[in-house]
């Protein structure tokens, strides 16, 4: 299972999806899908975006937890 922090890491920065749209230039759907954890895929150029606004790693956003059996 892959977990996104996006919502923690930007409550702690206290950003919202607008500033981080703005920062990025991303569009603001596409970052409200990973901060609410609805999206199947995200391309490198947006985590590099999101990682050099919010000064920090992929493995801040981004964790793998492995599915118990």
């Amino acid at each position: 299972m892959i977990k996104v922090h996006l919502s923690r890491i930007m409550g702690e920065e206290r950003i919202n999806i607008a500033d981080l749209s703005r920062l990025t230039g991303l569009h603001r759907n596409g970052i409200a899908k990973l901060y609410n954890e609805e999206t199947d895929g995200v391309k490198f150029d947006t985590l590099n975006r999101i990682c050099e606004v919010l000064d920090c790693e992929i493995q801040d956003i981004i964790e793998f937890i492995k599915d118990e059996k």
